[in-house]
């Protein structure tokens, strides 16, 4: 999510070559600059537009693009400044160039675009999920993301346990994959759901319950009046609304009420439970509860279907022996505890994009 557009001066932009071509500071060529991080990336990204008109007064002009040459892969250094001395700075990690697009070369200067990522983006191409994990998720996220040497914001600690196997994910799928069965232990919330993300401070793996009720860094306002009432740090500028209310395509998604079926296979079994859209069970995640706001015809009844299968007797803890005897204390539990941190998360994550949610 992009931040406020405010006046920013941008005091260092060095480019370091791959192949020994040195480094070249851009930063008198940029004509614009965005940073983007939000909750709901795994990465934080940049992009600039560069007008580059030529270094080299010696001699024809030449193209830092071509000169370096920028093929991908190369550091950045950048420190961005505004007004009040607030420092927006990559320089001990750097971000690095992914991308270089719709180049527009001419015979006095040449605009391109190049787009950037932490480095971590790049690792995660390059390694795998490989290992047995068993115990809690969060532990297992913090594992996952130290194997790419990744920084380490904040990792709210789950009560939920899961053990599997990674089967040569990559880590970024994985530990969204494992945000969606997270439960926050009771010092945090009771309500399932995660969100995995980067931040400039690091990776973050964040219940949605302590997201929501956090205290607010900053409070703006939208009035259209350029006054900024008290309580409020700054003005809003301008809005847009990018997502719309799509009441079917909710009741399509059970975001209001939808029926389980979850099947044991160690007993042969199987049991219906029916989930409804409960501020109790939910929580708010604005001034109203959303489901609240919708006509009650249209969630009296289940407009979703979903079935599974409970993994018992599968990965139980320890190994060899310890592993057989760890099963034998508690042979009809599964796994993952699915009827609690399954369904819920689905609603949850649904209930963060709905108006008045």
């Amino acid at each position: 999510m992009a931040g406020p557009i405010l006046p920013a001066n941008i005091a260092k932009f060095v480019i370091s070559s791959n192949k020994g071509g040195g480094a070249k500071d851009l930063s008198g060529a940029i004509s614009e600059f965005k940073y983007y991080e939000s909750v709901l990336s795994n990465n934080l990204t940049a992009s600039a537009v560069i007008v580059d008109s030529g270094y080299d007064t010696s001699g024809p002009a030449k193209s830092v693009l071509d000169e370096l040459p920028i093929r991908g892969g190369e550091r950045t250094d950048i420190i961005v400044e505004d007004n009040n001395g607030n420092k927006l700075q990559f320089t001990s990690d750097g971000l690095y160039v992914n991308r270089v697009k719709n180049g527009d070369p001419g015979t006095s200067k040449e605009v391109y675009f190049l787009d950037f990522a932490s480095k971590e983006f790049f690792a995660n191409e390059q390694q795998r999920v490989i290992e047995r994990y068993e115990g809690r998720i969060s532990d297992h996220v913090e594992k996952i993301i130290r194997s790419i040497n990744g920084k380490i914001e904040k990792i709210d600690p789950t009560s939920s346990t899961y053990n599997f196997i990674g089967n040569d994910r990559k880590p970024f799928y994985t530990c969204t994959w494992l945000a969606s069965k997270a439960v926050p232990d009771e010092n945090i919330g009771s309500r399932a759901g995660y969100l995995f993300y980067q931040t400039r401070d690091g990776f973050n793996f964040r219940s949605i319950d302590s997201l929501f009720e956090q205290e607010p860094t900053k409070k703006y306002v939208f009035n259209n009046t350029g006054f900024t009432p008290e309580g409020f740090d700054a003005n809003i500028l301008d809005v847009a609304l990018d997502e719309d209310i799509d009441l079917k395509q909710n009741m399509t998604l059970g975001t209001y009420h939808n029926r389980s079926i979850y099947f044991d296979f160690f007993s042969m079994n199987y049991f219906v439970t029916e989930y409804k859209y409960r501020e109790k069970e939910l929580g708010k995640s604005g001034k109203y509860f959303g489901g609240e706001q919708v006509a009650k015809e249209f969630t009296e009844s289940p407009t979703r279907l979903m079935s599974h299968v409970f993994d018992v007797g599968t990965m139980p803890n320890g190994v060899g022996n310890a592993q057989l005897e760890n099963w034998k204390q508690s042979p009809k539990s599964p796994n993952f505890d699915a009827e609690n941190a399954l369904v819920q998360p689905l609603m949850r994550y649904n209930q963060m994009f709905s108006g008045g949610g």
